[in-house]
C-alpha cells in the first residue's frame, strides 16, 4: 500500500470514530418551566394538552425534554417566588398560564423567552409591543376575540326568549375587564338587552353578586370573573347560580363540567396545544421578538342538560345541535 493510500484510509478511519463518538453523545436535554396560576388538579386537561403538542413535535419527558411545574395555588405571593426559581434553574422557556404569570415572569427576566399560553391583551398588559412583532423576549397566544360577547349572549336569547337584563360579573382588576365590558354593552344594545355590572374580586363576593343579580330581576347571568377567584371556585359559580335560578354563560367549558349551564369561548386547551410550537420554534433557534403573537382559531360551546333541568330550562333541539359537546 502506498503512502497516498494510507493516508486517505487513516482519515477514513479518524472519520468514522469521530462520526461513531459524536453519534453515542446523549442528546441535550432541554429544561422548560410552566408557571401555572392555580393548584396541580384544576385544569388537567390543559397540562396534557401542552404535553401532547410536544409529543406531536418529537420531544418526549425525561429523554429529550423535562417540564419544571411551578403551581401559585391562586396565591399572588407565590408567584414572583416560583418566576425567580425558574430563573435560577436556568430553564431554557418559561411558559406561562395566564396574564398574572406572565408579568411575574417578565420581572423575574428578560432574557429567558417566555411564551405565554394564553392572554386577553398583550399589548395592554405591556408584554408586547405589537401583535406582529412582540418585539422584547416574549410571544405567545392571545385570546382576543371582541364576536364572542356578542355571540355569547346571542346564545342567551335563543334559550332565554325573553331575555331584557344580563347580570355581567366581571373583575375589575383584571386589565381586559373593562374592554370586555364595553363589547359586551355593545352587543347588548344590538339585542336590546340592559347589562347590570357586578365586580366579583373575592370568594365573599360570589354570592353578592348573585343576590344583586336577582334583587336587580337579572333574566341570566354572564360570567367574566378572572383570576384566582374564577379557577378555583367554579362549584360554587355554578351551585349558586341553580340555587338562584339564574341560566349562567360561561367563557370556559371547565364550569360546565362542574355543574354550570353553558359555555361558549376559546379552546384554551387548543391554545396549550399550540403553546408547543413556540416552544419548538424557539429551541430550534427563533427569536421571541420574531414570532407573532397568534389569536385563536377554535371555539367550543358546552351544554350541561342536567343544570338545566335544576334550573328549569328548555334547551331546544336546534341549540343543542350546534354544542359541540352536551352534557346528560
Amino acid at each position: 500500500m502506498n503512502r497516498k493510500t494510507c493516508c486517505v484510509v487513516l482519515v477514513a478511519v479518524l472519520f468514522a470514530l469521530s462520526f461513531s463518538a459524536q453519534a453515542q453523545q446523549p442528546k441535550k436535554v432541554r429544561r422548560i418551566g410552566f408557571l401555572v396560576a392555580t393548584s396541580p388538579n384544576s385544569s388537567p386537561a390543559r397540562r396534557k394538552a401542552f404535553q401532547e403538542g410536544l409529543r406531536e413535535l418529537g420531544y418526549v419527558e425525561g429523554k429529550n425534554i423535562v417540564i419544571e411545574w411551578r403551581f401559585a395555588e391562586g396565591k399572588a405571593d407565590r408567584r414572583p417566588e416560583l418566576a425567580a426559581e425558574l430563573v435560577r434553574l436556568n430553564v431554557d422557556i418559561i411558559v406561562t398560564s395566564a396574564a398574572t404569570q406572565t408579568r411575574a415572569a417578565k420581572e423575574a427576566t428578560n432574557t429567558i423567552p417566555i411564551v405565554m399560553a394564553q392572554d386577553a391583551d398583550p399589548v395592554g398588559n405591556g408584554f408586547v409591543a405589537s401583535l406582529a412583532r412582540p418585539g422584547g423576549n416574549i410571544t405567545g397566544l392571545a385570546t382576543l376575540r371582541p364576536e364572542i360577547r356578542g355571540k355569547q349572549l346571542e346564545l342567551l336569547k335563543e334559550i332565554i326568549p325573553k331575555l331584557s337584563h344580563v347580570a355581567f360579573f366581571g373583575t375589575s382588576t383584571d386589565p381586559a375587564n373593562a374592554e370586555s365590558l364595553r363589547e359586551t354593552e355593545l352587543a347588548a344594545g344590538t339585542f336590546g338587552v340592559k347589562v347590570q355590572y357586578l365586580d366579583v374580586l373575592s370568594p365573599k363576593d360570589i354570592e353578592t353578586a348573585f343576590r344583586e343579580a336577582n334583587k336587580g330581576r337579572a333574566d341570566a347571568v354572564l360570567m367574566l370573573v378572572a383570576g384566582p377567584v374564577a379557577n378555583s371556585r367554579r362549584t360554587e359559580f355554578a351551585e349558586l347560580a341553580v340555587k338562584s335560578r339564574l341560566p349562567a354563560i360561561y367563557y370556559q367549558r371547565e364550569y360546565v363540567e362542574a355543574g354550570g349551564l353553558m359555555s361558549y369561548g376559546v379552546s384554551v386547551t387548543d391554545l396549550d396545544r399550540r403553546a408547543a410550537t413556540y416552544v419548538d420554534k424557539i429551541l430550534k433557534g427563533r427569536q421571541p421578538a420574531d414570532l407573532p403573537v397568534e389569536q385563536p382559531t377554535k371555539f367550543e360551546f358546552v351544554i350541561n342538560l342536567k343544570a338545566a333541568k335544576q334550573i328549569g330550562l328548555t334547551i331546544s333541539p336546534n341549540v343543542l345541535a350546534r354544542a359541540d359537546k352536551v352534557i346528560k
